[in-house]
């Protein structure tokens, strides 16, 4: 089917974006409104729109709660970097990403829903960091040994299914179903991956390397995932290939870690003045120890155990059955992936970039 035709069939739908206001969620909504400007999109968000997470306008925006029925809200809930690796967040990231998602089940299939994307996240398989993940794909098996995100999504807990279970299984001939797997993000609004590497400089950490710094991560931008959910939306209401389906969804452009962050210290104008390889071993030791004084303290610490395992892990996946399914190919290369996120943390931190 061509693209006019697919335009026309959306022209005539209503899609609604549940975490529409938030950083993965007000990308797909820029991009759903330029690809398909007659389509008519209703955000609902905890979190009313951001200046940080832009929407077009005309979008219409509703604050609600996908934890109450009544309301049905967002989709999901990320932890912040100080707490990935721990527990303190897990029956509100549990509460949000599971009973939040059934909620949304329940309300499409009452509504009539034809399509139902859900944004799940490569975790479901990586957040086991016992295992290296070099080019896996959607067969990989998931694991019982997650952090909570990972869990959220994916891992039963007791008796109840998880996120990303209960959209695969709902698919039908009635609604149509899929989910989305991406990759660490990066780009407009990130919270979390460019501020933490950026932050080392004033720390004076960027001349530690951990483990080898060789061990590669795909690093997706986030336009790259919007994109991808709008591929989704056209297949689910028009062939329907992708029902039932899961798909890792990334850059395609492995990149070591350790060159992922001098490629964003060098953006800044910094470049560490020396290198000391620390062991990974000996890094574990020190995140136990950073574990056990933030537990004395009731402070909070960015070094722990899985910080040191995250830093040290590999972790992508090949590409192919989102390319050949839905069509997907990364539209912002690695290389613009970084610079565009730099150049947008800088002016949200009112930073000048060298030039």
């Amino acid at each position: 089917m061509d693209a006019k035709a697919i335009d026309d069939i959306l022209a005539s739908k209503k899609v609604l974006i549940s975490g529409g206001t938030g950083f993965v969620g007000s990308a797909t909504v820029r991009a759903l409104a330029e690809k398909h400007p007659r389509c008519a999109i209703t955000v609902i968000d905890r979190s009313p729109p951001r200046s940080q997470h832009a929407l077009p306008e005309g979008i219409s925006c509703m604050q609600v709660d996908v934890t109450c029925m009544p309301e049905v809200s967002q989709a999901g809930i990320v932890p912040g970097l100080a707490d990935r690796f721990g527990r303190r967040l897990e029956k509100e990231v549990w509460r949000i990403n599971v009973v939040g998602t059934q909620n949304m089940l329940d309300a499409a299939m009452e509504n009539g829903a034809e399509a139902f994307i859900y944004t799940s996240t490569c975790c479901v398989v990586t957040d086991d960091m016992r295992s290296s993940y070099a080019n896996i794909d959607e067969r990989w098996p998931t694991s019982s040994n997650l952090l909570i995100y990972g869990e959220s999504k994916v891992i039963p807990h007791g008796c109840l299914a998880t996120a990303e279970a209960l959209v695969l299984n709902a698919s039908s001939d009635k609604m149509a179903t899929c989910a989305l797997r991406p990759s660490v993000l990066c780009g407009p609004g990130d919270y979390q991956l460019v501020p933490a590497i950026h932050a080392c400089i004033a720390k004076y950490e960027t001349p530690f390397i951990i483990g080898t710094g060789q061990n590669l991560w795909d690093v997706t931008h986030v336009s790259n995932i919007a994109d991808s959910h709008i591929l989704a939306v056209e297949n689910l209401v028009t062939s329907r290939t992708a029902a039932g389906e899961a798909f890792f969804i990334q850059n395609n452009e492995p990149i070591t870690f350790r060159d992922f962050c001098l490629a964003i210290w060098a953006h800044f104008g910094h470049i560490p003045p020396f290198e000391i390889q620390i062991p990974e071993s000996l890094a574990y030791l020190a995140g136990l120890l950073c574990e056990i004084v933030t537990w004395l303290t009731g402070t909070t610490t960015t070094l722990s155990r899985g910080s040191v395992r995250d830093a040290c892990a590999v972790r992508y996946a090949h590409g192919d059955k989102a390319r050949e399914i839905l069509g997907y190919e990364a539209r912002i290369g690695i290389e613009d992936a970084i610079r565009l996120s730099c150049e947008e943390y800088a002016h949200r931190i009112g930073v000048e970039l060298p030039t």
